[in-house]
């Protein structure tokens, strides 16, 4: 049985239970916040969110990510020539490192959310704790897709050591943290509650 089968709403900002008393919205007795039986319209905004994403995901695998220049000579570099690059190099447990961050994990969200969107929009009879799951998966694990980012930033900061020795970041960076801000940003719009929905009679 649901809580809004009870005639119940949870605030998302303070998580106090109100007496459902207006379906299209009412404010918390505690904290005055808005609250609402399923958050407004949230599977268009995750949708809007997934599919900027994977429009922005093409560039920042195709466009170079990184420039390392040593004494005047260097090539740009995208996560998978970088990959690449640091295998062949003998560094394997790095490479592995960054494909799965750079390049796993974010299919994953892209694919998961997806996948969570299609068997609520379509009322699939799937396991509801196998979604829930999945879900609470790709939430935690969003944040540890930046670490390409953080280690591009803090090497444009410390190597540059003129013709000696630097880094550019290049385009590719840019349209891969717009990637995994916006998978992030999808996650969270997600009403998780949608799934219970789904295989709950009312």
């Amino acid at each position: 049985m649901r809580a809004l089968d009870a005639g119940l709403v949870l605030c998302h900002e303070c998580h106090q239970l109100n007496r459902l008393v207006r379906p299209q919205g009412q404010r918390c007795l505690r904290c005055g916040a808005h609250i609402h039986p399923r958050r407004p319209a949230s599977i268009a905004k995750t949708w809007a969110l997934l599919i900027t994403a994977v429009l922005l995901y093409l560039p920042a695998n195709l466009l170079p990510i990184m420039t390392l220049r040593s004494f005047g000579r260097g090539s740009p570099d995208t996560i998978i020539t970088g990959v690449v690059a640091l295998a062949q190099h003998g560094m394997l447990p790095i490479a592995a490192v960054v494909f799965i961050a750079s390049i796993l994990v974010p299919t994953f969200k892209l694919v998961g959310i997806a996948l969570l969107l299609v068997s609520v929009q379509r009322r699939q009879r799937l396991s509801p704790r196998q979604r829930i799951l999945m879900f609470r998966f790709i939430e935690w694990i969003g944040r540890w897709s930046m670490l390409d980012i953080f280690v591009i930033a803090i090497l444009v900061a410390v190597v540059n050591f003129g013709s000696i020795a630097s880094v550019e970041a290049g385009f590719g960076a840019v349209a891969f943290a717009a990637v995994v801000i916006l998978t992030m940003l999808a996650a969270l719009t997600f009403d998780p509650r949608l799934i219970w929905d789904n295989t709950e009679s009312p």
